[in-house]
């Protein structure tokens, strides 16, 4: 007779976390204004000023929008702020920067939030394999918010993982 396999992992106190699972959706838009310059390096207040009057900005509505310039222009931080005010009724989130800036500032505020209760004094696994943009700010993110409470903190898989933190007794 065949003896039942039995699932230790399934039936540990081991807690599996996912970044994956966090990740919020919607559309990413690197909005770059380099075609607002003039002549391509220069922002001219009232051409740009009037690039943002007639801009449709209803097409972002719940993206994510990194606001850039790919121009080596010095671009003064009021137009930055300006686009900030016409994306605020459409767009779920603006940074200034690129679309890596844009995910490490999602998941530090997602992780922020995480009610780190149900890890109190229980082992975790951070899954690392990502199909996901994941910055790796983000699983830095991860351990400054569960060590405190967690009973060890491992990297990987269960069948095989990485001991990271293990509180002292």
């Amino acid at each position: 007779m065949a003896e039942e396999i039995i699932n230790r992992v399934a039936n540990s106190p081991l807690i599996n976390i996912d970044l994956e699972d966090f990740y919020p959706e919607g559309e990413r838009v690197l909005f770059d204004i380099k075609d607002w310059l003039f002549e391509g390096i220069i922002l001219r207040e009232k051409d740009f000023r009037d690039s943002v009057k007639n801009h449709n900005w209803s097409q972002y509505q719940d993206a994510y929008v990194a606001l850039t310039c790919s121009e080596d222009a010095i671009i003064p931080s009021w137009a930055f702020l300006l686009l900030s005010t016409e994306l605020q009724p459409y767009a779920k989130k603006v940074v200034v920067g690129n679309l890596e800036l844009l995910e490490t500032v999602l998941f530090q505020n997602i992780i922020a939030s995480i009610d780190i209760t149900q890890f109190e004094n229980k082992p975790i696994i951070i899954k690392g394999c990502a199909n996901k943009p994941i910055p790796a700010s983000a699983f830095s993110f991860l351990i400054e918010r569960i060590q405190p409470v967690a009973k060890n903190i491992m990297y990987g898989e269960a069948c095989s993982t990485v001991p990271l933190f293990k509180k002292k007794k």
